[in-house]
């Protein structure tokens, strides 16, 4: 099996260098309404650097309009508002800083600052509705959203503000702990604060076509309602453990491409970023077996597999930022070498840095069974991976195709202070 699958590696990888050396992957992916772009790891310096280069020949060359990241909508619509020259105070090595939410190294980071750099003075050029945006695709920014509601309610509908302040006022008991005070009290009351943060999402949606200021910060506004909601869900229902809130969180995802695809018309495409574990489709690994679903996998039924490219990328060894435990101060780790028989292990054998199209794998039957695929998440243990740091995938079947390096580095952190935050159920799984 080890050699068959070998052999087909050997004879249809594609080394590059350099960016030209990827024209065939782009080529590819140029005309889909959505490409998602993996990673191995949250820590990982060439998942940032080539995401980072195809999503550029994109947006310049192909017309899609944004990227969304796998990171809080607030803190990314400040950097959005920003490279998209709406506010030209402050630096964008300042906003970054305002990613503050523990894991913080996974957009404060140089590898971000130089994209949004590129990103702010592609705009520059543009005009204001071919500008290209930078978003957040995350359920957990229940406070940050509420502020962000009361700040822009205070200026643009008063008259709406007392039903988000009712809102806010429910959640305040909680706001100086964390998401999991807020979910054990709901054990006692099962409801918790839901009616406000619906009556505040159904009164914001009533009035946000009456709102005057610009096209997208109405946008955000009615984001930053539907997170209030979905994140009071999300930690209700955590306190149940299982699937839950895997999926409610990968549903929102979803909805939140939806809703960007929508708002920025009918002919738009996006880019996704984020780990493999959320765009390679699900239904192809053993989390199908746990009932677990991903926004790749809802992707591929929502729009079709023709229109949807999912790409994974991963490396054999290196190194990597990550915690040791949830909160912990972020370190620079060794990444050891894959596992005998996984899918890194497989892929040193036949080359240094290269990707490979998965319709030239579906041929070999023995890529059809189920291969130990790594994932690292925000909290590792390099000397002890745990069996749920492979996670065994039918690679032809859960990506469209994947990017490989033998040896990859640490991402280079901005080394802010991240904020204390220590609820490891928030982050399923620590990816």
């Amino acid at each position: 099996m080890k050699n068959s699958i070998i052999e087909t590696l050997r004879n249809n990888k594609k080394d590059f260098k350099t960016t030209e050396d990827l024209q065939p992957l782009i080529d590819k992916i140029k005309d889909k309404k959505v490409v998602m772009l993996g990673e191995a790891s949250h820590g990982t310096h060439e998942y940032y650097q080539w995401r980072a280069r195809i999503s550029r020949k994109l947006l310049e060359e192909h017309d899609f309009d944004f990227v969304v990241v796998e990171g809080d909508w607030p803190s990314c619509y400040q950097l959005n508002r920003h490279i998209k020259n709406y506010e030209e105070d402050g630096d964008i090595k300042e906003i970054l800083k305002e990613f503050k939410r523990w894991p913080s190294w996974m957009w404060a980071n140089w590898e971000v600052e130089e994209f949004a750099q590129w990103l702010k003075k592609f705009n520059k050029n543009q005009s204001a509705n071919q500008r290209k945006g930078f978003y957040g695709l995350d359920v957990y920014s229940l406070w940050e959203s509420l502020d962000a509601i009361l700040d822009y309610l205070k200026k643009e509908d008063p008259s709406a503000l007392e039903t988000a302040r009712e809102a806010m006022q429910c959640f305040e008991p909680y706001r100086d702990g964390d998401g999991q005070r807020y979910a054990m009290s709901t054990r006692m009351v099962p409801e918790g604060c839901r009616d406000e943060v619906r009556e505040m999402l159904a009164e914001i949606r009533e009035k946000a076509t009456s709102y005057n200021s610009d096209k997208e910060n109405v946008f955000s506004t009615e984001q930053n309602a539907l997170i209030a909601k979905n994140a009071e869900e999300y930690y209700r229902v955590m306190v149940q453990g299982g699937a839950s809130t895997w999926n409610l969180r990968d549903q929102h995802m979803m909805d939140t491409l939806n809703k960007l695809l929508e708002f920025h018309g009918s002919d738009a495409k996006g880019i996704v970023w984020a780990h493999n574990t959320n765009i390679g489709d699900a239904s192809y690994t053993d989390m199908a077996d746990d009932g677990l679903y991903n926004i790749g996998e809802l992707a591929r039924k929502e729009y079709g597999r023709d229109r949807v490219s999912l790409i994974g990328f991963g490396s054999y060894k290196g190194s990597v930022l990550a915690g040791s435990s949830w909160g912990a101060e972020v370190q620079k780790m060794k990444l050891p070498e894959g596992r005998d028989g996984s899918w890194e292990d497989l892929c040193h054998q036949e080359g240094e840095q290269f990707f490979v199209f998965s319709e030239d794998l579906k041929s070999n039957r023995d890529l059809q069974n189920r291969i130990p695929h790594r994932a690292v998440g925000v909290v590792y243990n390099p000397t002890h991976e745990r069996p749920g740091n492979y996670v065994p995938s039918v690679i032809p079947e859960r990506y469209d195709a994947f990017v490989f390096f033998d040896k990859s580095e640490a991402l280079n952190n901005m080394d802010i202070e991240a904020e204390e935050n220590k609820i490891p159920e928030t982050y399923p799984f620590g990816f």
